[in-house]
């Protein structure tokens, strides 16, 4: 049986993450509106192509409910686009929100250093 080789480092699609929180009234606890809004958002400014281009992904287990922070996966190229959606993301089901990009980095334990505590 063949070993798969593996992608070499210089043809990885390089990737960063982006810190964002959820300004509203109330708490959000629902991780999947939020992830679904921010995605709405997305797709509505860069279209399904500029989405796919993105590549984000939404990390679920990074989301904290009670400082309604968490981190998104993007490709480095598009991060511009991805900032530019999170501040067009104007409701989460039907509250009200605004939502802020706090940072970004390109290793994951840094942005959760930095970014998600306090």
């Amino acid at each position: 049986m063949q070993r798969v080789k593996t992608v070499l480092p210089s043809w990885r699609e390089k990737k960063r993450y982006v810190a964002f929180q959820v300004l509203s009234n109330s708490k959000i606890k629902a991780v999947a509106d939020v992830s679904k809004a921010i995605w709405r958002s997305h797709l509505v400014l860069c279209g399904e192509l500029g989405a796919a281009r993105a590549g984000m992904q939404f990390l679920h287990s990074k989301y904290d409910p009670e400082t309604q922070r968490g981190l998104l996966r993007v490709s480095h190229d598009q991060l511009h686009h991805v900032r530019a959606s999170l501040a067009l993301v104007r409701n989460v089901g039907e509250q009200p929100v605004i939502v802020r990009s706090i940072g970004a980095s390109g290793v994951l334990r840094k942005a959760e250093g930095r970014y998600m505590a306090s």
